[in-house]
């Protein structure tokens, strides 16, 4: 999403362009371009998950509040990301993170995903 000016954290100004951007993304027919989930958690949203195409491959995100990591949630994500991508006929499903972010890394190797690392940007590459 791009940078919204102000003062950090979820102000409305902040709030309101986090809506517009996804809802532009996945719900306006005119617009969409990727498919986006929330991550529940016995009853508690606690991050989204998202897929997009481009070419012959899809490129999946998943983002996770911070009390959400390390449960071994991410990994399940990932496997429901992996299961979605293979029944869209797409060859490979991509994935990028940073250098420091050790849990996507160990989610990405584990899953078979080969990693590109470049300074502090990790792309991960998955056959599928």
């Amino acid at each position: 999403m791009p940078p919204v000016e102000g003062p950090p954290g979820w102000t409305p100004a902040r709030r309101t362009a986090f809506l517009d951007f996804h809802r532009g993304r996945c719900l306006d027919p005119a617009t969409a371009v990727e498919r986006t989930w929330v991550v529940d958690a016995d009853g508690t949203a606690v991050g989204a998950a998202r897929l997009e195409r481009h070419g012959d491959a899809v490129e999946a995100g998943i983002w996770l509040s911070r009390d959400a990591r390390g449960r071994g949630i991410g990994r399940e994500v990932m496997k429901l990301l992996l299961a979605e991508a293979r029944s869209t006929g797409a060859a490979r499903m991509i994935a990028s993170t940073t250098a420091g972010n050790g849990g996507a890394r160990a989610v990405l190797t584990g899953l078979g995903a080969a990693l590109t690392i470049e300074g502090d940007e990790v792309r991960a590459v998955l056959r599928l």
